[in-house]
């Protein structure tokens, strides 16, 4: 059934799963460009796979003046483990519906408003992204805190035809289907009892690729469609040398086809195994600083912060101390 009663995209509270791992200039970009949406989420949960201490710096430094709630999990750097670091965003959500964002996808201004009204029950969404060249990522980088997002006519991108918002073309454009090319977990979008249904992602499949594939073919088997958005919940692709695995077969590719072949609905080892951990919500790390204090540029600002600070005052030092030392 597509479309079920109660939840709607209107009242549904949205999280914001950005996934990192050591590459904190280009994580600025993303949550500057979060903290500067029309509408913000509700939360933004940067889920780290084991970076160094200069990611978790730069969240200590943004959180004092963000918008909205902002929280960082860390685990340690064991190799490429994807899947498990999304699967503890996905446990740790407070919202009713979950955004997964690579740490390299600066987002245009209508993001968060663009997959709220695209969003439906019954589905999952797939976004695209704009890809530039080295030395328009060098640019932005350099411009900092407020990047000019690239337009039709920029010079260094690729799949130029993302860079336009034509939010009626966008939902005219589109037809719920069950295509497996083209899957990408950098811009995708789940309500998050969908993905507890189908146990989040495979645990098993670390290194490059496949996780986001094999984690829609369950959504498939379970009976979820997939809805392209076209023209809408823009994104820039920050450039990097590619990471895809260079031998001629990738361990995941096997678990993926098992998948298929199986008709499997769930995996064994997914979110669920991290649900006890987030049965309180992690800490916001707004509440570590200050309250907001002006800036040269501010970050948006919205009603109700939100900071737990009667809890969290009595952990704080605790907290930051114990952060310091079990994460690096």
């Amino acid at each position: 059934m597509l479309f079920e009663p109660g939840l709607t995209s209107r009242s549904m509270r949205i999280s914001v799963a950005v996934i990192t791992y050591n590459w904190p200039q280009a994580l600025e970009l993303v949550l500057r460009a979060l903290a500067a949406q029309t509408e913000l989420p509700l939360e933004v949960i940067v889920t780290d796979d084991g970076s160094q201490a200069a990611t978790r710096d730069c969240l200590l430094r943004l959180a004092p003046d963000y918008p909205t709630r902002l929280v960082h999990l860390w685990q340690p750097d064991r190799g490429a483990r994807m899947s498990r670091a999304r699967n503890r965003a996905i446990a740790a959500a407070q919202g009713d519906y979950v955004i997964l964002l690579d740490g390299d996808m600066v987002v245009e201004r209508h993001f968060i408003a663009d997959h709220r009204s695209f969003a439906r029950r019954g589905c999952f969404v797939q976004g695209s992204r704009v890809l530039s060249d080295a030395t328009l990522t060098a640019q932005m980088l350099v411009q900092g805190r407020s990047p000019s997002m690239p337009h039709f006519f920029s010079h260094g991108i690729e799949r130029r035809r993302h860079t336009l918002r034509l939010p009626t073309l966008a939902y005219w454009s589109t037809r719920p289907g069950m295509r497996q090319g083209g899957i990408k977990s950098c811009n995708m979008a789940f309500w998050r009892d969908d993905l507890l249904r189908v146990n989040g992602f495979n645990e098993a499949m670390t290194g490059w690729g496949r996780e986001d594939t094999e984690l829609a073919v369950r959504a498939f088997h379970i009976g979820l469609l997939r809805r392209d958005v076209r023209f809408s919940a823009l994104a820039t692709h920050l450039y990097h040398p590619t990471r895809k695995h260079g031998g001629p077969s990738n361990p995941n590719d096997h678990i993926l086809q098992a998948t298929r072949d199986q008709g499997l609905l769930r995996c064994r080892d997914g979110v669920e195994q991290h649900l006890a951990e987030f049965a309180s919500p992690p800490l916001d790390l707004r509440a570590l600083g200050v309250m907001p204090r002006p800036l040269a540029r501010p970050l948006p600002a919205t009603p109700g912060w939100n900071v737990a600070a009667t809890q969290a005052a009595a952990l704080v030092h605790q907290r930051v101390a114990s952060v310091g030392s079990e994460h690096h």
